[in-house]
Order: C-alpha cells, then structure tokens, then sequence
C-alpha cells in the first residue's frame, strides 16, 4: 500500500479557483495530456511563456505506460521547472476519465489533485452512484472532480465508444446536485481521435446545447473532451514523409473559442499533439535516415508541440496571462 501522498506537497493545485476564475473570465484552461518527459517540457515551456494556467493529465492507459510513481515525480518537477523559466503558473494533475472508484483513489493517494469519473457508459441512476462516490472522498482531501453526462463517439486510449449521445440539458441539474461535482464534461458534437468526422459531413458542434445547459446550471464549470481541431496541415507532414492518416478531420478552433468565452472552462487537447510530435519525428527520419539520436528526433518533436500549444493558449482558448 503507498503512503498517502497530498498534492499540495507537491506544489500543485486543484481547479477550484482556476474553474471560478476562468468562467467570469470567458476563457478555458488548457488540459494537456503527457506520457513522456518531452510532451511535459513542451507543455511547461507553452504555458510559462504565456503566463497561463494549465492541467497536467494522465490517463488510465498514461499510468500504465509511464508508471504512476515517475509521473508523481515529473508532476512535482514540472511546478520546480515552471518556476524555473521564471513563472510559477498553477499546475494541476488530473486523472483523465477514470472508469472506477478504484482508480479514482489510488490517484488521489499518490499525489493527483483532481479526478475525472467517467460513468457515462453506465445507467443515469449508476453514474449518479459512483460519481457521488468519488466525491464523497475527494472532498475530504480537497481534490476537485470531474463528471461526465453524454458519450463521446471515438477511440483514445482506454475510451472507446462508437456511437455519440448528446447530453440532455434537462439532466443535468440534476446530476450536479445529486452528485456534487465540481465540473462536468458534456457531449455536444466533440469526439475523442483524430477522425472525428468523415468528408463531406457538417463539422459543427452544438453550441445550442451548451447554452441550454448554461442556462439550467448557470456559471458551473464545464468541461469539452476530444477537442482537437486536427490541423490539415500536419496531416499532409505526416503523410508526406510516409505516414497514412486518411481522412482525420477535427473541430474548428472558432467553435472551440466561442464555447470558451461561455462556461466551458476547460478544454482537453490530445490528439493534435500527438499529431504535432509524430509529424516533426517523421520530417526527421524521413529527411535524415541516417540519424538514430533519439534527442534530434524528439527534440523537434517538443518543439513544435510548444509551438502548437501556445497557439491553443492565446488563439482558441484566451488563458494567456491568466496564471
């Protein structure tokens, strides 16, 4: 059994106050996956060097990958490290869609300062269960939680879910008051990967059910999941040095700006990092076969990831000096 580690000794902090701010504000905070040292760096750098508030997440299939104690500890350098390049912008480690109760504690346990349950693939009455559950001992470590109503069509990681349900506006009050979350992660049209949408269909989500929702839960944070916008123009770089990404299409950045400046206050981007990272890996290999130092490849690769968040922060989420 680990020995309880909080998360304030680790120098990080929950989403209470950064939700709060970030909802009057008319803004989201960014919340990037990592698996590796280099998507840390990358995040760190991108956030330091636009004064913005950022979430730190690891999925189920991230601490597997990983191992849960080195990420503690990259979490705990990561707040060292922002310090370091000169701004100590609030950081906060958070389990992204954590699927038991289980799990949510043995997060919570090792140093996390928020938790996602994501009962959304169970009955209403079971997902209202487990997610007052988590609540119930989260709070008593002063951890944030995130819940889920709605599923997400798409496969990353763990998730997996081949058809979308839109979130009824008129469950949520509900939900929130029953469960006590702290945020809520809603289906409006985002979907998890990089092929959201096939040619040829409506690339729109549904920012009609957002207001709705807005208007049954005013000011509580909500939270957009499988959010990339899928840049054509890293998909040509990838397949022009070799890859094979047919038809991956993703959310425009308007729609993502626009629901940020409403009560979404958090938006999740995975996929176009990966897909910023293996496009500057594949430039390289394919320009330079003859090179085998892990640090040209992947050094690039953390590059243009920085650069792509920091687009993120100040053109479609607006958290640029918000730390």
């Amino acid at each position: 059994m680990n020995e309880f580690t909080g998360y304030k000794e680790l120098g990080l902090v929950n989403s209470r106050d950064l939700f709060a701010k970030a909802v009057s504000g008319g803004y989201a905070i960014p919340a990037y996956n990592f698996n590796n040292l280099e998507q840390l760096q990358a995040i760190v750098m991108a956030c330091v060097e636009t004064a913005s508030p950022v979430i730190l997440q690891v999925s189920k299939g991230a601490r597997s990958y990983a191992n849960q104690t080195l990420l503690r500890h990259l979490a705990a350098g990561a707040v060292e490290y922002a310090a370091e390049l000169g701004c100590e912008i609030p950081i906060v480690l958070h389990l992204d869609h954590g699927d038991s109760f289980e799990l949510c504690k043995d997060c919570i346990e090792t140093g996390f300062s928020s938790v996602m349950i994501d009962g959304s693939h169970l009955s209403y009455e079971d997902n209202v269960a487990l997610t007052r559950k988590v609540v119930e001992y989260a709070h008593q470590h002063d951890v944030t939680v995130e819940g889920e109503l709605g599923v997400l069509a798409g496969i990353e990681d763990d998730v997996h879910a081949a058809t979308h349900t839109y979130t009824e506006p008129d469950q949520v009050e509900d939900f929130v008051g029953k469960t006590g979350v702290d945020s809520l992660a809603i289906a409006i049209g985002t979907s998890h990967g990089a092929f959201k949408f096939k040619p040829g269909e409506e690339h729109s989500i549904r920012l009609d059910i957002l207001a709705e929702i807005e208007k049954r839960i005013p000011g509580f944070p909500i939270v957009l999941h499988g959010a990339s916008s899928v840049p054509q123009e890293l998909v040509q770089m990838i397949n022009a040095h070799g890859g094979k990404l047919k038809d991956a299409i993703g959310i425009g950045e308007d729609q993502l700006r626009e629901a940020a400046r409403s009560a979404v206050c958090k938006i999740n981007i995975d996929s176009d990092g990966r897909l910023a990272m293996t496009a500057a890996i594949r430039k390289v290999l394919d320009e330079k076969p003859e090179e085998f130092d892990p640090r040209k490849y992947l050094g690039p690769a953390r590059d243009a990831l920085k650069q792509l968040y920091m687009h993120k922060i100040v053109n479609v989420l607006g958290s640029n000096g918000k730390a």
